[in-house]
């Protein structure tokens, strides 16, 4: 397919569900850049981090609910091409949502699919993901040509229901609009199935892992150093995405019948598979993180995921709290980096004139520029097993020096005194670390407000939490 890089774009209207997160502003800002007459972003958040640039570059933000029919015939209305980004429980506690993982993505893509039928909307390209193939076998440079995965053997719903909607729309594609100003046409569809997605601002996969390694909660590899998978940039995506909108066009002279892109899947990515744990080494390297030695088997991984997916659903009425965080890992994340699964993107390349832009070494150079300087800018701070070190350790000197006999208090008090021989040294001992603690907190507060002005008071706090544990990390940062 041979277009120019606006086809179908300059002088459209379009609407992208999901369109304020992370790829649906990426693709929304594109759009605009392209020449796109309208660009509306559909989402239930219009006050994510990328909002205020969207609004700055003109794309007119939507609130609503994919689930809610009258939400999305409205957002819909009047647009000549739709993006259905729009998904729930890709990853972490989300996963453990059946309720609103089937509501969003089955639901919800029934209710666009309606609208685009109704309102005369001729192409609508819908993201899905590998997780419609893969669920825990390996696949080695797949295609197209894979059936899907057997519904009742996901180990998750969303790749489940994701299945089910990508098979609805393509199902969908080819039936004639509901609207009577274009008799004789079709809404003519396509699923574009992505691997992971990473680059500067991606909300889904980063942050979770930078917390866990900043935490020391990345114990282990999991699975055989020799298993890859897939990862693709986002500015990758947004391409493909917008090919497919524009294999999607029927009005292209010499190409009349149905479009190229009809009715057709598309596997998306770098085109370079990689070790999971390895592509993350130089991100983690370069925010001074430790990526693990040791590795898990999948089969004991798969024990642990079990373990945490049955906790988390025992957590169920809770599973929104900011306060409950989320899993070291489900069982469908043990497959996605412990088994062999990547796919050829010759499909795309010859139907649609799809070819990565961005390089993996570009796109990690880019993404670890953006960490970095959120690293700058933010708290940075110790591990949780120094917290837990100075926390219970100082809780544990003030039972054992000052509160009276009762539930453990006695054992501790007891422990204690193995290595001081009095009460009275006891409570010396905690008065001199609380002494310290404070003149470290003060410390930290006044270096802080010259350094890192803006988390001045999370430096104290911390600081008098964990004394030199935290005020280490503000020496070094001064240091730079």
């Amino acid at each position: 397919m041979h277009l120019s890089e606006n086809e179908g774009i300059e002088k459209k209207r379009f609407v992208v569900t999901g369109g304020a997160g992370f790829v649906g502003s990426a693709l929304c800002l594109e759009l605009v850049r392209r020449g796109a007459l309208s660009v509306k972003a559909f989402d239930l958040n219009i006050h994510s981090s990328f909002s205020d640039r969207l609004r700055q570059q003109g794309v007119h933000l939507i609130q609503g609910d994919v689930t809610c029919k009258e939400d999305v015939e409205k957002a819909l209305r009047g647009v000549d091409c739709v993006f259905h980004l729009a998904s729930y429980g890709m990853s972490g506690k989300e996963m453990l949502q059946y309720g609103r993982v089937d509501e969003v993505n089955i639901n919800g893509t029934c209710h666009v699919l309606d609208a685009c039928l109704h309102h005369g909307i001729a192409r609508l390209v819908y993201v899905s993901t590998y997780n419609v193939v893969f669920g825990g076998q390996e696949i080695v440079n797949g295609n197209e040509t894979l059936p899907y995965f057997p519904m009742d053997h996901h180990v998750d719903p969303y790749g489940r229901s994701k299945a089910i909607a990508e098979q609805l729309v393509l199902k969908t594609n080819g039936r004639p609009l509901r609207n009577t100003n274009k008799n004789g046409k079709c809404l003519y569809a396509c699923a574009v199935r992505p691997a992971a997605i990473y680059g500067p601002g991606e909300e889904r996969h980063l942050p979770r892992i930078v917390n866990f390694a900043k935490l020391g909660l990345l114990p282990f590899r999991v699975g055989n150093p020799s298993v890859k998978t897939d990862w693709v940039y986002v500015d990758n995506l947004v391409l493909a995405l917008l090919l497919a909108s524009m294999g999607l066009l029927d009005d292209i002279p010499g190409k009349e019948g149905s479009p190229i892109a009809a009715g057709q899947p598309y596997f998306i990515s770098d085109g370079s598979p990689v070790n999971s744990f390895e592509f993350l080494h130089p991100l983690l390297n370069s925010l001074d993180y430790e990526l693990p030695k040791a590795s898990l088997a999948v089969r004991h991984a798969l024990l642990l995921g079990n373990f945490f997916w049955a906790f988390y659903s025992f957590m169920y009425p809770w599973l929104n709290r900011s306060w409950l965080p989320q899993p070291l890992m489900l069982p469908a994340e043990v497959y996605k980096v412990g088994v062999t699964h990547y796919f050829s993107f010759v499909k795309a390349k010859e139907e649609l004139g799809y070819i990565p832009m961005v390089s993996p070494r570009e796109g990690m150079a880019a993404t670890i520029s953006y960490w970095q300087d959120k690293k700058r800018r933010n708290l940075d701070g110790p591990t949780i097993y120094a917290w837990l070190f100075c926390v219970i350790g100082m809780l544990s000197l003030f039972a054992a020096a000052y509160l009276p006999d009762f539930g453990p208090i006695p054992l501790v008090r007891s422990f204690s005194l193995l290595f001081l021989r009095s009460v009275t040294a006891l409570r010396l001992l905690f008065l001199i670390s609380a002494a310290l603690h404070v003149g470290e907190a003060i410390y930290a507060w006044n270096l802080a407000k010259k350094v890192d002005p803006a988390n001045s008071k999370g430096w104290f706090w911390q600081t008098f939490a964990l004394g030199f544990f935290s005020l280490r990390f503000l020496l070094k940062r001064a240091k730079r």
